[in-house]
């Protein structure tokens, strides 16, 4: 139940199209494309079988594919949820 001037299954309808928008996005990601190689492109470690099976046309060990990634990314330490705690420091 929405309030205000926001109509009935507003957040709902905001949900579902945030969910229909990353799906699009991620359909339309690079995709590995040929066969999966049996050792690393970067590194030359062997790839899994397991990897290989899983990701058709992979050319990366994990190591190497979340270094491209950029799987981890440092953030900045602010809460800018404005708790209280962030107000305190």
């Amino acid at each position: 139940m929405a309030g205000g001037w926001a109509k009935d299954g507003a957040v709902s309808e905001q949900i579902e199209a945030s969910i229909s928008d990353e799906l699009a996005r991620m359909q339309t990601r690079k995709v590995p494309v040929g066969d999966s190689l049996t050792h690393c492109a970067d590194c030359e470690d062997p790839i899994p079988e397991r990897r290989r099976a899983a990701i058709p046309g992979v050319k990366l060990c994990v190591e190497c594919q979340q270094e491209r990634d950029g799987v981890y990314k440092a953030r900045g330490g602010f809460n800018r949820r404005g708790s209280k705690d962030s107000q305190l420091k």
